[in-house]
């Protein structure tokens, strides 16, 4: 009987590979096994097309980083699928224990820096929020003001603390951004926020601040290359448009009316549509993305400055920074850049007037002496009742029993009791010996950031805290020696202006301020005690970052920009929307 017999020939399953559309540190197709390639394999294969080492590449898809995941986990697994879309990023490896270490602190040591800033911050807001007065060894009085250089008087202490320390805190966090410390400057930021929170809303609608720093926070997630900030980052960014929108007006009328034509917000604005791309593609909102990118590539391309036009501003004698800021904010036209630049140097100037002529304020309220509650004498309000026909001196010790009260220390000078008492008490202080005045008139000026030996030379040769102090401000530079006849005092470069004679003198007048003081003196200045524990350098280190300059906020150096728009333009090539 045949029998039948089966042949059966075995031939091997072809893999069925898939697509994915790679993006960044390399750009192109590539072809895989979703069900059995892992993150690694993927990894090693970009990072060898890219011609990188495969631990400094990162892989981001959907919004989420890949990690190499557990148990051998593939692809699949992850719910990558074909025609995915991978962003591939290049991380430096180049000692990258040391760069860690640079960029992001130990976090006790970096727990220490964030402490020191509030720290330093609530000091400072309390200090200067409360109507007291620079402590003798400050050069800084802090005050809050509008873009038009206008002091702002705001509803309570609590809501002037809170702007103050959010403007330090912001202030404090752009200049750890300007060193690329964005931890930290994120941590700072949320500092800042809380602080505005105190404000009442709607003053909070009426200032660019809060909107500048929701986009500076953005700006720091976004450098953080952490995908995990998306939802929050779109949140804020919605929140930073409206409120700018409502400060700017519509079609930006309103700050074209505060900056006199020229165009200050380009780079702000450049930045938000960037970071609006940005949100807009990994949320794979194509079309709004291409939006986005297509508006901010047109600022930032109005904000290259043209050589032919910096070389014209230069040979004018302008600096580099100051005439790429002119160009920048007045799309690089020539004639209002020269006009823009002649104008913030007028502001300045004007600043400078206004800052002497406050350190003479300083000096006059110094020399009333603090109230009881320890603040300064109001020299408004000191200045209506003098127009009344009071003398001045009078007034201001009435002012300082009654509390800055006009109408008690109206009733104190109409009541001829309390008159005479206050009179003698003047008339006592005056008797007391020219040399303690003159020691107490150093010491203002010296508290005012003036050179010791300036001042000793300065006050030798005028004899009054007013002259002495327009011949310490007149001179070219903030450390200009005084001659003791109160000329310019010449010194070649390299040599010490200061001679035996002004040093021996100087420690002459502190042994007699320190032996002529009496017991009836009044205390500090600022009505602080001395012996509270100062960071000193962290305070200088905020006061410092408030530079008083309203365009600041807007003068954003562009070249990380622009390369993120060009990144994110070869992205968006890649899933075909170009």
């Amino acid at each position: 009987m045949d029998s039948i017999e089966s042949s059966s020939k075995t031939t091997p399953l072809t893999p069925i590979m898939s697509k994915l559309k790679v993006a960044g540190a390399f750009s192109g197709i590539l072809e895989v096994d979703l069900d059995n390639w892992t993150i690694p394999m993927l990894r090693d294969e970009i990072a060898k097309r890219a011609n990188f080492e495969s631990n400094s590449i990162n892989l981001i898809c959907a919004g989420k980083v890949l990690k190499n995941g557990e148990n051998n986990q593939k692809l699949s697994e992850f719910g990558i699928k074909n025609n995915a879309k991978i962003l591939a990023t290049k991380v430096s490896t180049t000692d990258q224990g040391d760069s860690l270490k640079k960029q992001f602190m130990d976090e006790d040591e970096r727990s220490r820096l964030l402490d020191r800033i509030r720290a330093a911050a609530e000091a400072l807001t309390k200090r200067h929020a409360d109507g007291s007065l620079p402590l003798p060894e400050e050069d800084y009085n802090i005050e809050l003001e509008d873009q038009s250089g206008q002091k702002v008087h705001m509803g309570s202490e609590t809501e002037r603390r809170g702007a103050m320390m959010g403007l330090m805190l912001h202030a404090n966090a752009k200049n750890l951004i300007r060193k690329q410390m964005y931890k930290e400057a994120l941590d700072v930021l949320a500092m800042g926020e809380e602080a505005f929170s105190l404000c009442d809303t709607k003053f909070l609608e009426m200032i660019d601040n809060v909107p500048l720093l929701q986009i500076d926070t953005v700006w720091c997630y976004f450098m953080l290359h952490d995908i995990k900030w998306l939802s929050m980052a779109g949140v804020r960014l919605a929140k930073a448009r409206e409120g700018i929108e409502r400060c700017h007006g519509k079609d930006l009328i309103r700050v074209r009316v505060l900056q006199g034509g020229c165009h200050p917000e380009l780079a702000l604005y450049m930045r938000l549509e960037l970071l609006e791309g940005v949100v807009a593609y990994h949320s794979e909102q194509y079309d709004n993305c291409k939006k986005a990118l297509t508006s901010a590539q047109a600022k930032y391309h109005q904000l290259q400055v043209p050589d032919e036009a910096l070389s014209l501003l230069m040979g004018m004698g302008y600096g580099e920074n100051e005439a790429k800021r002119a160009l920048r904010m007045n799309k690089q036209d020539v004639e209002r850049a020269v006009a823009f630049i002649i104008e913030e140097r007028e502001k300045k100037e004007q600043r400078r007037k206004e800052d002497v002529q406050r350190q003479k304020e300083i000096i006059e309220q110094k020399r009333y002496g603090m109230t009881p509650l320890k603040k300064a004498v109001n020299l408004q309000i000191l200045d209506q009742i003098v127009s009344i026909g009071f003398e001045r001196s009078l007034a201001a010790e009435a002012l300082r029993r009654s509390e800055n009260d006009p109408q008690r220390a109206l009733d104190d000078l109409t009541n001829p009791e309390t008159n005479a008492s206050i009179q003698a008490y003047i008339d006592a202080r005056k008797s007391k010996r020219p040399r303690q005045a003159n020691t107490a008139i150093i010491e203002e000026l010296v508290s005012l950031g003036f050179e010791r030996s300036r001042v000793v030379a300065a006050v030798r040769a005028t004899g009054t805290q007013e002259r002495a102090l327009n011949l310490l401000t007149a001179q070219h530079g903030p450390n200009a020696p005084v001659a003791d006849d109160g000329r310019v005092a010449s010194a070649a470069p390299g040599q010490n202006s200061n001679n035996s004679d002004t040093l021996n003198n100087e420690e002459n007048v502190e042994n007699e301020e320190n032996n002529g003081r009496g017991v009836g003196d009044m205390e500090g200045p600022s009505g602080i005690d001395h012996l509270e524990q100062r960071d000193v350098d962290m305070e200088e280190e905020l006061a410092r970052e408030l530079k008083g300059d309203a365009l600041s906020d807007y003068d954003i150096e562009v070249t990380k920009e622009g390369e993120a728009i060009t990144e994110y333009f070869a992205l968006l090539a890649s899933t075909g929307n170009n």
